[in-house]
């Protein structure tokens, strides 16, 4: 959320609360790191004068090496080129099926040692705000990326001329990259004009919990590195709109789509030394919270609408309400019949434990603040907890 994180879309609320789909066996792919160093390794064949092999291999920062596919090479006046399709295998990447490219050649620049200068062309991301893996001003290509693609053009190079000094310059390059970087997170952690090139361990598991975790670290970072003390999570594009328009004074550097990783999602922002934590979520979502569900996809189970249908009764003392909340079909229905029977109570008492619940992650730090959503956007309920850091 996955080999990391930037490249992925943003996610979509989700309130129907259906039942899990059943789980088949999902395909790996390659990052697109991986195939920035395969495609330099190609350019480097072609800038050496040397048969290129239509595969080369690639060696993994973890151990093992992968075959990858070039899709196109050649020789272009001084420089070497080729050009790698990246394959996300079953994970939903918007830079599956992008071409990733690179172009080699030999470093004029003066000095007599080893020198590999690094480049972003077009379509790869440039760094604009500080918090992330990257310096500003420098291309959106993180730490281990630019290992593997050194590692990668050294293979190459010792293959063809041992013994002589490594000096390259290399520019990667990803054709669409500005176009594809509209769909991602991109713009809003400061990387601007392409994608990032990434991967901690060059290949890509499908629906990771671990790069979405990275992709939700990276943007607290990226506000704690520009001096914000409050920050808004949302559970997805639609409830951060909300959130905005409720909070109009938080930049956007400081609104954060936590997805389903809730309990993660706090415990690192409080961790970070946030001051102020708003969490807005729409009701389906904030029943899950309320009922103790520290990830909320579907997959982790579904919320338990007897329990809201017994907080029901409860509450209201209505069992006809309570016996049609506890049989509906989803967290719609269940706002439909409570908003019709005017049980105003009932959302309160998710939103008072939603916000509990949010406490039991965050520690006793950080201010907090829930809000509650109706499907149109609209505020159903608002709390607050102090917390014990002084602003």
């Amino acid at each position: 959320m996955k080999e990391l994180s930037e490249n992925h879309p943003a996610p979509e609320d989700d309130e129907t609360l259906r039942p899990p789909r059943p789980r088949k066996e999902l395909r790996q792919g390659f990052a697109t790191g991986t195939a920035a160093a395969a495609a330099a390794q190609g350019g480097l064949y072609e800038l050496l004068r040397r048969p290129c092999p239509d595969q080369v291999l690639v060696t993994l920062p973890g151990g093992g090496s992968l075959s990858i596919p070039l899709n196109r090479h050649g020789r272009h006046g001084a420089r070497g080129e080729a050009v790698v399709v990246k394959d996300a295998g079953d994970d939903p990447d918007v830079t599956n099926g992008a071409e990733i490219g690179a172009r080699v050649w030999h470093l004029e620049a003066p000095g007599a040692g080893e020198d590999i200068t690094l480049l972003g062309g077009e379509g790869v991301g440039r760094v604009t705000k500080p918090g992330l893996p990257v310096a500003v001003g420098e291309p959106a290509i993180n730490p281990v990326p630019r290992r593997m693609i050194r590692r990668a053009l050294r293979q190459v190079w010792d293959e063809i001329c041992p013994g002589e000094p490594l000096r390259l310059r290399v520019e990667i390059f990803v054709p669409r990259g500005e176009e594809l970087a509209r769909h991602t997170l991109n713009p809003r952690l400061g990387i601007v004009g392409g994608i990032s090139i990434l991967g901690t361990t060059g290949l890509v598991k499908p629906f990771s919990h671990q790069a979405y975790r990275a992709t939700i670290a990276s943007s607290l970072r990226v506000a704690r590195a520009a001096g914000l003390k409050h920050i808004g999570f949302s559970t997805g594009g639609k409830s951060e709109e909300h959130l905005k328009a409720l909070l109009p004074a938080l930049p956007q550097e400081a609104l954060v789509q936590m997805g389903d990783y809730v309990r993660f999602a706090l415990k690192v922002a409080a961790h970070m030394g946030f001051l102020e934590i708003t969490t807005g979520a729409f009701f389906g979502k904030a029943v899950k919270m309320a009922q103790g569900f520290g990830h909320t996809h579907a997959s982790r189970g579904l919320a338990d609408l007897k329990e809201l249908g017994r907080w029901t009764l409860d509450l209201t003392g209505n069992a006809a309400l309570a016996q049609a909340v506890a049989g509906a079909n989803t967290a719609r229905q269940t706002l439909e019949l409570l908003t019709e029977a005017r049980a105003g109570q009932v959302v309160a008492h998710v939103g008072a434990a939603m916000l509990a619940a949010l406490r039991t992650y965050a520690g006793p730090g950080p201010k907090l603040g829930a809000v509650v959503f109706d499907f149109d956007g609209s505020p159903l309920w608002r709390g607050q907890s102090p917390g014990e850091v002084a602003p």
